[in-house]
């Protein structure tokens, strides 16, 4: 296998938001099966937003965890961005003509909306901890809709997967028949138009 420096970048980009924990969504990133479908999909980096929290919890998984070192993906975590999460989703959608890789988010609709206006993947991840939650009808929601990926901890490595197919049905995004104006500005443009965020 080539090196991580060889290979173009892939990254995934996971945040657990800065108001509660999800130590439930750091462990399943660190699981080998998850590992195992990133690196199958071609990633070479993960990133994980860890939280105030979560430190302790993604040390010790990443210390435990060999095969990262195994499949060659570069893990790095950190606690908070008083600067917000926008750089590191852009890095995740990758660089001009370059490899474009996923965000994965707690369903908090500002992370939400802050992925969905980059216009890269995003698989939603419900937090199952949180008191009167409704961020599953969020999810299921969105996915119906076409926008995200609803993830489950249980098996975030099929969200991966189906991942993809969201980056390809993205990149037909809007339909022809929508105009000009909307054809060059991808899902990101139409999502800005319908909340009001015109140029």
């Amino acid at each position: 296998m080539a090196e991580i420096g060889q290979r173009p970048k892939k990254l995934c980009f996971v945040t657990i938001g800065a108001t509660a924990s999800f130590d439930s969504l750091i462990s399943a990133c660190l699981e080998p099966r998850f590992l195992e479908a990133l690196a199958g999909a071609g990633y070479t980096h993960l990133v994980i937003q860890y939280g105030k929290e979560g430190k302790s919890l993604y040390d010790r998984a990443v210390s435990e965890s060999l095969r990262t070192k195994e499949l060659e993906i570069s893990v790095t975590g950190f606690d908070f961005n008083r600067d917000g999460l926008g750089q590191e989703m852009r890095a995740a959608k990758g660089e001009a003509r370059g490899v474009e890789g996923v965000v994965i988010s707690h369903a908090g609709s500002g992370s939400i909306l802050d992925a969905l206006r980059i216009d890269v993947p995003l698989i939603v991840v419900p937090n199952p901890s949180l008191l009167d939650n409704h961020q599953v009808e969020l999810a299921e929601a969105l996915e119906e809709q076409g926008y995200v990926v609803h993830g489950r901890l249980e098996d975030l490595s099929v969200a991966i997967a189906q991942s993809e197919e969201l980056r390809k049905r993205h990149k037909q995004w809007p339909p022809v028949n929508s105009g000009q104006h909307r054809r060059a500005r991808g899902l990101a443009g139409v999502m800005d138009e319908e909340m009001g965020f015109l140029d």
